[in-house]
């Protein structure tokens, strides 16, 4: 039987990391570190209006990094924090500007809540709000938006990621372990040297952008020679001698990264994590900054190191173990309203890619990624995600190695098709080379090319809230507005295909508005909220001198992520069945049932309900409709141009959206009842898939998912399910099978329903219960209510 994830079994190989991880799950409190905030708001009213935008921003980030406290936990062989301590969460007021009422919800809120200290308000009521509340880009983006944008977000057609949080979703690549700051400083004074202000008209932008990536060179720079200084000074009056020479070994490693490329093992660790606390320091970026393929990236250094004596594998071990909790140490920012209820996690989303193909198409699977795969199931921590890249050439014992540990019923890691990603990078048009170079996935299941795109995620779409609107004329009944376009009267109309034409015009009416705000705050961002930093890390910034929010990158490109695709498939179905076929209903009957949440339309519910075709069960009837609508929104949504040059792309996954979109919604005529949250990813709907989890591969399969950014597929099975290496075997097979057929990604939850409604019951003797919420895993007591329930009512998969 396999193990249930309710009391970890271990919890680090060494007591060292025992220690830390004790520390990070059960001493430390979320809470709110106001310190950025502060030092922020000194720099802009030092420089603010003096210089350019770009140089603002990196003399602000200089500024910070001179100032900030740069907290060392003992016993600890990483240094770094986004906040003053672990766990403590910095705010972003030039992003958006927290109200006292806002800190006043996330201190008391049973959820995902971040404690605010007395002083911390008294500052933030004195300080911090009367700078930014009006400069702030959220307020901005509000005053700016047109009323209909508003009336369609009120009502839940689609939320705006980046009100509360910057562009930003991107992957690291190999740079950072060739070369230090004090080099990239050193490309950008030559490119600075090198600018031709008789013919270059843009020479001037140029030098604004390429001083503000110096600054922040010099800043990182300067992080990394703080560290060791005051690691020295610890030691100095250290009496613990084994502590001592630690921190005397932790400034050694500082005085190499960030200024110089890292030369060991411990060495590039330390690099990335620097790094990856300067880009979610200088910006709230969506999401945070995730490492590629690290297995890839660290085996150089691990097998020289082991090779001169340097380092054991139970050394390099520990490292990675003690990696993983500063991930663990770092809670997303605090978020408010619509942005909480779409991603209502601690969870920051950082990826990490393993086994993924190497450049010259050869499997890169190493003595690495399997480290990497024992530290993920020893740990057991939420962050960071962690998931796996399997292709032809993947060995099977590293696809069974991971499967033992996604059946240990918590979630990780996501399994990704190596293949269906290069062929997805291939349509994006990105060259063959610098996919094969990247080929990863970030955040959920997005994909990307490392070092080199800017892949902005825009918002959630509620499709299946479109089709509500048509069905109303673009009446909403959550907020008694009209908020879409009359698209006609559905009781009139007299074919499926009147009825499908009318949610296609709905749904161009809403991308329309939803494109329109995004390129405005699309323009804001590159007028006003530089990155300098995340530039430098991105091929070509440097060398065009241009930042990443302005169209730097290589490549750029702008997500729609579409959420409930099942239920407005099944809705579809229901219809064209009932209706216009078999006409056991009419329109108007099935549109008062819905509005009446089905009370007292027994027999029409039971129609759409349990005798309407379904997705999720290979049978083309629904299936052809799925396409149907996919294809809908590649036409209205793919390959739109944004003002700084991205190609705008569909991808299919909720985070926690799926929860929200069905509370704004009433009753679907598929038989899903009013608020009851939608599937998530291109799952189909709960209880709607009967014929096991080959069809739900099969349908699931039927999108061409090779046009989108990224398809999350969740399955659930019960652990006697998976038992044993038959189980294995099983699920194995599922996964060749799937991604033979060209499906992007699967993950699993291993858990009985009993299990979980027992830990919703008693929810203190589960405290440590972990499940997959989309892609991410969490504390199933973090969920909410709702969302629990979604899970617990997901189908029970069976391989009989």
């Amino acid at each position: 039987m396999p193990e249930l994830t309710l009391e970890p079994t271990r919890r680090g190989s060494t007591e060292r990391i025992k220690h830390l991880r004790e520390r990070s799950e059960k001493e430390c409190q979320p809470k709110i570190s106001i310190e950025r905030a502060v030092l922020l708001t000194e720099a802009y009213k030092k420089w603010e209006g003096k210089v350019s935008a770009p140089v603002l921003r990196g003399l602000a980030f200089k500024y910070i990094m001179e100032n900030r406290t740069n907290y060392i936990e003992k016993g600890s062989l990483i240094l770094g924090e986004k906040g003053h301590e672990p766990w403590a969460a910095p705010t972003f007021p030039e992003l958006c500007c927290h109200t006292m009422a806002d800190f006043e919800n996330m201190n008391n809120r049973e959820k995902v809540f971040f404690k605010v200290s007395d002083e911390d308000r008294r500052i933030q009521e004195e300080v911090i709000i009367p700078y930014w509340q009006d400069r702030a880009m959220m307020t901005r983006m509000n005053k700016l938006l047109p009323e209909e944008w508003h009336l369609l977000f009120d009502a839940g057609l689609y939320t705006e990621f980046l009100m509360q949080r910057g562009p930003g979703h991107t992957v690291a690549d190999g740079k950072m372990y060739q070369k230090g700051f004090a080099d990239f400083k050193a490309e950008i004074e030559k490119e600075i040297e090198q600018l031709d202000f008789n013919n270059d008209m843009e020479a001037l932008n140029k030098r604004e952008e390429l001083e503000g990536m110096k600054l922040v060179c010099e800043a990182m720079i300067i992080f990394g020679h703080r560290y060791a200084a005051q690691c020295r000074e610890l030691a100095e009056n250290e009496t613990d001698l084994k502590w001592k020479q630690e921190l005397l070994e932790l400034a050694e490693v500082c005085d190499v990264v960030p200024e110089h490329a890292p030369q060991t093992f411990r060495q590039a660790l330390q690099m990335y994590w620097f790094v990856h606390i300067g880009v979610t320091v200088e910006m709230n970026n969506w999401d945070a900054y995730s490492p590629g393929k690290l297995d890839q990236h660290l085996e150089p250094f691990y097998e020289k190191d082991l090779a001169e004596g340097r380092l054991t594998r139970e050394e390099a071990k520990e490292l990675l173990e003690n990696f993983w909790i500063q991930f663990n140490n770092q809670p997303a920012p605090p978020k408010v309203g619509i942005t909480l209820k779409e991603s209502a996690t601690y969870t920051d989303f950082c990826n990490i890619n393993t086994g993924a193909l190497r450049p010259d198409g050869t499997s890169g699977v190493s003595d690495v990624s399997y480290l990497i795969l024992e530290v993920m199931d020893e740990m057991k921590l939420l962050q960071p995600s962690s998931n796996i890249q399997v292709s032809k050439k993947s060995p099977e014992k590293f696809l069974r190695e991971a499967l033992k540990i996604s059946r240990r019923g918590w979630g990780q890691p996501a399994i990704y098709n190596s293949e269906a990603i290069l062929n997805e990078l291939a349509y994006l048009g990105k060259s063959v080379d610098d996919a094969r170079e990247s080929g990863i996935c970030s955040g959920c299941v997005e994909v990307g090319v490392a070092g080199k795109e800017a892949y902005v995620l825009t918002g959630y779409l509620n499709v299946p809230k479109i089709f509500e609107l048509a069905m109303h004329r673009g009446y909403d009944h959550y907020t008694n507005k009209q908020v879409g376009i009359d698209v006609g009267d559905f009781n009139e109309m007299t074919s499926y295909e009147e009825v499908f034409k009318a949610f296609y015009e709905e749904l161009k009416y809403v991308v329309d508005i939803k494109v329109a705000g995004n390129n405005l705050i699309e323009r804001m961002y590159m007028e006003n909220m530089p990155v300098p930093l995340l530039s430098v890390m991105t091929d070509d910034c440097v060398r065009d001198g241009k930042d990443y929010n302005c169209g730097g990158a290589r490549y750029n490109t702008s997500y729609i992520q579409c959420v409930g695709i099942a239920t407005i498939t099944d809705s579809l179905a229901a219809i064209k069945h009932h209706i216009f076929e078999e006409k056991t209903m009419t329109m108007e009957e099935l549109i008062t049932a819905c509005n009446d949440d089905f009370v007292g339309h027994e027999a029409i519910y039971e129609a759409v309900y349990n005798q309407a075709p379904k997705y999720g069960n290979d049978e083309d009837y629904a299936d052809d409709l799925l396409k149907d609508v996919a294809e809908s929104l590649q036409a209205v949504i793919a390959g739109r141009s944004t003002p700084k040059g991205s190609k705008t792309v569909v991808e299919f996954l909720p985070t926690t959206c799926h929860v929200y979109f069905g509370q704004v919604m009433e009753a679907s005529p598929n038989g899903r009842h009013k608020g009851i949250p939608l599937p998530d990813g291109i799952s189909p709907e709960k209880g709607a898939d009967c014929n096991g989890p080959t069809a739900v591969i099969k349908s699931a399969s039927k999108i061409d998912q090779t046009k989108t950014g990224g398809a999350l597929l969740n399955q659930k099975f019960t652990p006697s399910v998976v038992a044993g290496e038959q189980g294995i075997s099983h699920m194995a097979a599922l996964v060749r099978s799937y991604f033979a057929l060209d499906g992007h990604h699967i993950q699993f939850n291993v858990i009985d329903r009993e299990v979980l409604l027992k830990a919703q019951k008693h929810p203190k003797e589960y405290e440590n219960l972990i499940v997959r919420v989309a892609g991410y895993s969490d504390y199933f007591n973090n969920l909410d209510k709702a969302l629990q329930d979604e899970i617990i009512n997901r189908t029970e998969q069976s391989f009989g």
